[in-house]
């Protein structure tokens, strides 16, 4: 199956959040899917290399951007390291001219891990699936070289950030989050399985969740070298 097709990706608006790969999977996504798609962001974002960009468009422009190009990117200049920012357009007014809307709507620094701030993830109103990000290459790091927040995991993990990001950690926070309603996920991906190894990993990510009463789907998969596969409980 293709990566839109496992995580369950329809037309109209989809939000990425999360962390461990999310621009990489906005390019996919905006590749497999038929039919016409904005990318854009309710947050920061670099511009995507090699793709139209209409900053702060009319509604008209977009449309007529996409009678010429099947994917454009969407967004304005915000001063922040050449960062694209929201337009003035929202999600659901771009979603009435394309047939998809890519939103990256969480930020991490780079970083494969993170933990909210009670302002994150910045959701747009009319978004029909979010898709969570969550980068396995971070799993097994001490906790304040691999997650972005840190101190925010720490503190719903119970641990020090010297300790590591273990898979019953990482479950434990993004469970809470869950709970909480300060994250809402129609399906994990767990990035970066690149091995048995990482499989093992998203099995034992997905078990620890399975513990904490977080039924949310995962999916293991390598944006990479374009191999998913679904997470089933055990």
């Amino acid at each position: 199956m293709n990566c839109y097709e496992v995580l369950g990706v329809l037309p109209g608006v989809t939000s990425v959040v999360g962390s461990g790969g999310k621009t990489t999977l906005l390019s996919k996504l905006s590749q497999e899917v038929r039919g016409t798609v904005v990318l854009t962001t309710s947050t920061h974002i670099l511009p995507f290399p090699n793709m139209p960009l209409l900053e702060n468009p009319t509604l008209s422009e977009v449309k007529d951007a996409l009678t010429t190009h099947r994917v454009i990117c969407v967004g304005a200049f915000s001063g922040e390291k050449h960062k694209l920012g929201p337009s003035a357009l929202c999600a659901q007014e771009l979603a009435s001219v394309a047939d998809y809307v890519f939103v990256e709507a969480d930020g991490s620094k780079r970083l494969p891990l993170k933990a909210h701030a009670p302002h994150e993830p910045v959701i747009p109103e009319g978004s029909r699936h979010t898709v969570q990000v969550v980068g396995l290459s971070g799993f097994g790091l001490p906790v304040n070289q691999t997650v972005h927040r840190s101190e925010i995991f720490c503190d719903r993990a119970g641990c020090s950030p010297d300790n590591l990001a273990t898979p019953e950690r990482i479950a434990m926070v993004i469970a809470a989050e869950h709970a909480s309603g300060a994250v809402r996920a129609d399906v994990i991906l767990a990035n970066q399985a690149d091995c048995e190894k990482d499989l093992a990993l998203a099995r034992d990510f997905t078990k620890e969740l399975r513990l904490r009463g977080d039924n949310t789907p995962v999916v293991a998969g390598s944006l990479f070298n374009s191999t998913f596969a679904e997470m089933r409980d055990r």
